[in-house]
């Protein structure tokens, strides 16, 4: 299936946040996500991804169809290495999943940014680990080495890595 997986415009945040409630749906199962008075979960940091420049953002297209989306950003959210780029968010919607669709999109995103990079996945949510450390080791050619770190009382792993590869495509 061809993807495409194209930055997101300020225009398309509203789609981008659809997407997110999905995600934060998803992601409940494993982490403590509060939905607001109004029954949305709420992402307070998607409008600075229009406004800081160390921010990214994206959405995959399956076939011309919304696939999901990832959020990129500069920094560590574990160390505070400013030189990092931190796989903040990624999501694929559910009838994408475990046809390598994923696997293609954090691929072409990290072949855009070059130099050290960290996925964070909670412990308890295996197949993320297996998602991730998969994909990671396809993309690098090398065994993955996970790192277990506690954060606001939760256990997580950490994925690095480094990505010496750019590509000029824009799509």
């Amino acid at each position: 299936m061809p993807i495409e997986v194209i930055p997101a415009t300020a225009e398309q945040a509203p789609l981008l946040d659809d997407l997110l409630q999905l995600y934060a749906r998803d992601f409940s199962e494993f982490h403590n996500v509060e939905i607001g008075p109004n029954g949305r979960f709420e992402y307070k940091a998607l409008p600075l991804y229009w406004s800081e420049s160390c921010r990214h953002p994206f959405i995959l297209w399956v076939d011309g169809k919304m696939a999901g989306f990832a959020l990129v950003k500069k920094g560590s959210e574990v160390s505070g290495d400013g030189s990092v780029w931190d796989m903040a968010e990624f999501f694929v919607l559910r009838a994408y999943r475990r046809r390598g669709i994923g696997t293609q999109m954090a691929h072409e995103v990290w072949r855009r940014f070059s130099g050290p990079w960290e996925v964070r996945v909670l412990h308890m949510n295996v197949s993320a680990q297996q998602f991730w450390t998969c994909a990671i080791s396809e993309f690098t050619g090398m065994d993955v080495h996970p790192v277990p770190f506690e954060k606001n009382g939760e256990t997580w792993t950490l994925l690095s890595f480094v990505s010496a590869r750019i590509t000029q495509r824009t799509s």
